[in-house]
């Protein structure tokens, strides 16, 4: 009951919030626009490229925010941010329901940007950051681990609005959502005060850990990782953007390629899952390089094997892993290299570029495919897990001293 009771009222409810509020922003903000541009584009008469570009900028602007961002949640907290940002991304979701014009349109977009940027992984971790300090890796995964969940929940309740209420009735019930459901969780249930250290147990039962100085946030170590997480931003978004069409040009037939994609969301759980078992047993430093290995195995295996249906469903349940905890690194490593003080500005910093290649990823890698093939750019992406794999190794983690 004590338990319950914490989970409730106390600092921990922070990780119920976030998950929930996780689970929707995700699943009304980056996913519909798969399924809603055609029927966008189709009701203006607009390109469908035109349309998708408004979501680009909407990546873009959530990169040029990002530090800010980061760095108003460091000083106000999650509540005042995060509740401001879904507010922002109600009123742009409605003004894109109702847009006919394209300024209105690319409008709604900046401000559905800000909404990225105040409401999704980035800012909820810099609040879990500021509220449990460096001891906020396990509530990063869970919260992580819910958020695994936004596909599944997403795709599904945008094809059913879609269908019953059409495209516009689609996002202003998402802007209901966001405004009545979304900005009052994060304003009013979100804890504003830091969570009570937990007393170590004695020495004789628990080797006391003394960590050595912080890392600043700055020179290579720091080019290195937000390098690395760019690379793997770019990678990621190529990939699922045009992975499913790249499948069916190898002989895999439609209903396969979608049952195949469909992996991708289990195994991203599942490796999250393992992770929040094994939370604080092993280095988020080897957690990201394990991950972008297991991503170039995959690259390789899709490259020298070809294009099968044993193949692609190993290299779905594969990448679909390795982004799941990929994700956790992201959130976790800079807060142990670097600390929960200013944590939210270096999140920012390390976010503003990934968010700009994942923004141009789509476009550039069909360029790609249409001017070259598709064995040529996997065997780019194999050269860009590679790189990546790189940036981690030449980082050296801050090295743990343990006596008793």
């Amino acid at each position: 009951m004590g338990r319950l009771r914490n989970l409730l009222l106390g600092p921990q409810r922070a990780v119920v919030v976030l998950s929930v509020t996780q689970i929707l922003c995700w699943g009304m903000l980056i996913y519909p626009p798969v399924l809603t541009m055609p029927h966008v584009a189709a009701a203006h008469g607009w390109s469908l490229a035109f349309c998708m570009a408004g979501f680009s900028l909407g990546l873009v602007t959530s990169g040029v925010m990002a530090p800010i961002v980061g760095g108003l949640i460091d000083r106000h907290g999650g509540n005042i941010v995060m509740s401001s940002g879904a507010l922002a991304g109600a009123l742009g979701l409605a003004l894109l329901a109702t847009a006919d014009q394209r300024p209105i349109y690319l409008a709604s977009w900046l401000l559905i940007g800000a909404a990225m940027a105040s409401t999704l992984y980035d800012p909820a971790f810099t609040t879990l950051a500021r509220l449990f300090g460096t001891s906020a890796r396990r509530q990063i995964i869970f919260v992580t681990f819910a958020g695994g969940f936004a596909s599944t929940v997403g795709w599904p309740a945008t094809q059913i609005l879609l269908e019953h209420v059409g495209w516009r009735g689609t996002y202003l019930c998402f802007a209901a959502v966001m405004a009545c459901v979304i900005a009052p969780l994060h304003g009013f249930a979100l804890p504003r005060t830091a969570a009570v250290a937990v007393t170590p147990l004695p020495a004789a039962v628990n080797p006391i850990v003394v960590p050595d100085p912080l890392m600043q946030p700055e020179g290579w170590p720091f080019v290195l990782l937000a390098a690395a997480f760019a690379l793997y931003a770019f990678i990621l978004s190529g990939v699922t953007s045009n992975l499913l069409a790249m499948l069916q040009r190898g002989g895999i037939s439609a209903a396969t390629v979608v049952t195949l994609g469909a992996m991708f969301g289990p195994a991203q759980v599942a490796a999250r899952l393992v992770d929040f078992l094994l939370a604080g047993r092993t280095h988020p430093l080897w957690i990201a390089r394990g991950a972008i290995t297991l991503m170039a195995l995959s690259f390789a295996m899709l490259a020298l094997v070809g294009i099968s249906v044993p193949v692609a469903a190993l290299f779905c349940v594969a990448f679909g892993a390795a982004n799941g905890v990929m994700t956790i690194a992201r959130g976790a490593l800079p807060l142990l290299m670097f600390g929960p003080v200013g944590y939210g500005r270096v999140i920012g910093r390390i976010a503003r570029p990934a968010l700009f290649v994942q923004a141009l990823a789509p476009f550039v890698v069909a360029s790609a495919v249409e001017r070259l093939s598709d064995p040529v750019v996997i065997a780019f992406g194999l050269a860009g897990t590679v790189v990546a794999l790189g940036c981690f190794l030449a980082i050296r983690p801050p090295r743990v001293a343990t006596r008793r």
